[in-house]
C-alpha cells in the first residue's frame, strides 16, 4: 500500500484530492492534525515518510516543501505554478506524446498543468508538434471558468448570501496581460511569442471552456480545417483526452458540459477560412485534481483513468 501526503489540504485542490483518495483501498493518506498542519517539522517528517506527496500550495510554499524532501524516492506533485517550466521537473500532461507518458511514468518531480493552460496546450501543442502551425504564430486564447478556480474566497465571493451584483455577469480578468499560466502555455506548446490571453470567470461553480481562434492563413501550407480534425482524432484517442465530432447540436457550446468530468473533449469548428479550436473540461477535474490523480496513476502503473470518472 502507497503512503501519499498531501501538503496544503486545506485548499481546494487539496481537499478534493484528499476526497477522492480516501475511498481508495490502496492509499494509505497520512494526515497531519489541524495543529500541525502548518508546522515545518511535522510536515517535512510526513513529506519523507510519503510514497507520493501531492503539494497543493501558493509557489514560495511549494519550492519551500520541495527543499524538506530528502528521501530520494519520493514522487511529488506539484499543483502550483512553481515548477511548471523547470526543465528538472516532469510537465504532467502525459496526452502530448508517447515519450511525455513514459516520462510522467518515471518521473520524480511533476508538475501538473494549470487550468487554463491546459486546453491552450492541448489545442496548441500538437498543431506545432506536426508542423501545422508555425511556431512563431500569433495567437489568441478565450477561456471561460466557472468560480471554483479562484479558490476558497472566490466561491465564498460567489457563494454570499448577498452576492455582489457585478458578479452575476462573466468577469474577465488579467488584463494587464500578465497570467501566470502564460510562461507554461509559450513553452509547453512550443511557440515563440505569448499568446493574447482572455480568462473570464462566470457565475457557475465549475467547468471550463478554452477557445483559440485561427485564420486558415496561420496554417503553414498542405493544411487545412480537415487536416487538422485528423491531426486531433489520431493523437486525442481516450481515455481521459479524446475527439469529439460535434459537441454543439443544437449550436451552443457550454462551459459546464464536463463541470463533474476528469475528461478533456477536443474539437474544431468553423469553416474553411476561420477556425475554432475547442477544448473544454471541469477546472477542478482535468484541469486540477483529476489531472494531479491521474498523473498518481501512471506513476504507479495504474491505468490512466483509474477511479476517475
Amino acid at each position: 500500500m502507497k503512503k501519499v501526503f498531501i501538503d496544503g489540504s486545506a485548499g481546494t485542490t487539496g481537499l478534493r484530492i484528499r476526497e477522492r483518495l480516501a475511498a481508495r483501498g490502496d492509499i494509505e493518506l497520512l494526515i497531519l492534525s489541524e495543529e500541525l498542519r502548518k508546522d515545518p517539522a511535522a510536515r517535512k517528517e510526513m513529506l519523507n515518510q510519503a510514497d507520493i506527496a501531492f503539494l497543493c500550495l501558493p509557489d514560495d510554499a511549494a519550492r519551500e516543501a520541495v527543499s524538506m524532501i530528502e528521501n530520494p524516492n519520493t514522487v511529488v506533485l506539484d499543483t502550483s505554478t512553481a515548477h511548471r517550466t523547470d526543465p528538472n521537473w516532469c510537465y504532467g500532461f502525459p496526452e502530448l506524446s508517447e515519450e511525455r507518458y513514459q516520462a510522467v511514468k518515471e518521473a520524480k518531480r511533476i508538475a501538473v498543468p494549470g487550468c487554463h493552460a491546459s486546453g491552450f496546450i492541448a489545442l496548441v501543442a500538437p498543431l506545432v508538434e506536426a508542423g501545422a502551425l508555425p511556431k512563431d504564430a500569433l495567437l489568441t486564447c478565450h477561456s471561460i471558468t466557472g468560480y471554483s478556480g479562484g479558490g476558497k474566497k472566490m466561491i465564498a465571493q460567489y457563494e454570499a448570501e448577498e452576492q455582489d451584483p457585478l458578479y452575476q455577469a462573466p468577469r474577465q480578468y488579467a488584463l494587464g496581460q500578465a497570467h501566470k499560466h502564460l510562461p507554461e502555455m509559450k513553452a509547453i506548446a512550443g511557440i515563440e511569442n505569448d499568446p493574447i490571453f482572455c480568462p473570464i470567470v462566470s457565475d457557475f461553480y465549475s467547468g471550463m471552456a478554452v477557445t483559440v481562434p485561427l485564420f486558415a492563413s496561420q496554417l503553414n501550407e498542405g493544411f487545412d480545417i480537415e487536416a487538422i480534425k485528423e491531426i486531433y482524432r489520431k493523437k486525442y484517442q481516450g481515455p481521459m483526452v479524446f475527439w469529439s465530432e460535434s459537441p454543439a447540436a443544437d449550436g451552443f457550446y457550454s462551459a459546464v458540459a464536463y463541470g463533474d468530468s476528469d475528461k478533456m473533449e477536443i474539437t474544431v469548428q468553423g469553416n474553411a477560412k476561420r477556425i475554432l479550436l475547442l477544448a473544454r473540461y471541469n477546472n477542478l477535474g482535468k484541469g486540477a485534481s483529476g489531472a494531479a490523480l491521474e498523473c498518481m496513476n501512471i506513476v504507479l502503473g495504474d491505468a490512466p483513468d483509474k477511479n476517475l470518472e
